[in-house]
């Protein structure tokens, strides 16, 4: 079975059809630049333009890099102010031809795809997924249970919004070496597991691609740390899963 899910980030719009019996992309997704700003009418634009791509006309699942709750974006930390309270469902649906929408937050999406296709197969207690990007996106788990929009990226550690310090786009804008920013992802990780004390972390996000150069110098975290399955598909996934329910 396939539906189509598309991955909203601060820096690109990605989707393609999902096959969802194997977890994974059905063709090859397409991409295009998120725009800045990037405004509710413009990322629609982005949308449709990527659902238009492949000429899809069955049910869509969209993430969104923010809180979601009942088709309404409440928050917005990395794309334009206008999404706060933006029936996002509703604008979404209109402008790729009144399909059918299901929108939620982009990293439950990817953690819910990892728990059910990834690294987070069958695991059971505690189990926190992070996608480090433009921002931090995390996806709590209770025994697989998904308790939705923790946004985790946001906490304050060391007097900072620990996104602006740790995110893959704070390593590029300080350009700093992978060792650098392991400590900095060491401290954040700290500081998340004092909080929630989980058996496993998921490393997702674009950056999980290169695990080997950062995952191993991470020290005096007591969870185990994995990177994610499906690496940076798994938003789409998870966005094609909440539109298959």
């Amino acid at each position: 079975m396939n539906v189509f899910g598309v991955d909203i980030g601060g820096s690109g719009i990605k989707g393609a059809p999902v096959d969802l019996d194997r977890g994974d992309l059905a063709l090859e997704r397409h991409k295009v630049l998120t725009p800045h700003p990037a405004t509710p009418d413009a990322v629609a634009d982005g949308v449709a333009e990527v659902i238009g791509h492949f000429g899809w006309t069955g049910p869509v699942g969209i993430t969104f890099p923010g809180v979601v709750t009942g088709g309404i974006t409440r928050t917005a930390a990395n794309v334009d102010k206008g999404w706060v309270d933006t029936d996002a469902a509703s604008l979404l649906g209109e402008r790729i031809g009144g399909l059918p929408v299901t929108i939620l937050n982009d990293a439950d999406a990817a953690g819910v795809a990892e728990m059910t296709f990834g690294a987070g197969l069958g695991r059971k207690g505690t189990v926190i997924l992070l996608t480090f990007g433009t921002g931090i996106g995390s996806a709590l788990f209770i025994d697989g249970r998904l308790v939705p929009n923790t946004e985790l990226g946001h906490l304050e550690l060391n007097g900072y919004d620990a996104e602006t310090r740790a995110s893959t786009k704070a390593k590029e804008d300080a350009d700093l070496s992978w060792s650098h920013w392991a400590r900095r992802v060491q401290k954040y990780l700290a500081h998340v597991e004092m909080l929630f004390s989980p058996e496993l972390f998921i490393i997702g996000g674009g950056v999980s691609r290169k695990s080997e150069k950062f995952l191993p110098l991470i020290e005096g975290v007591r969870a185990e740390i994995v990177p994610a399955g499906l690496q940076n598909d798994a938003g789409i996934v998870g966005a094609a899963m909440a539109a298959s329910r």
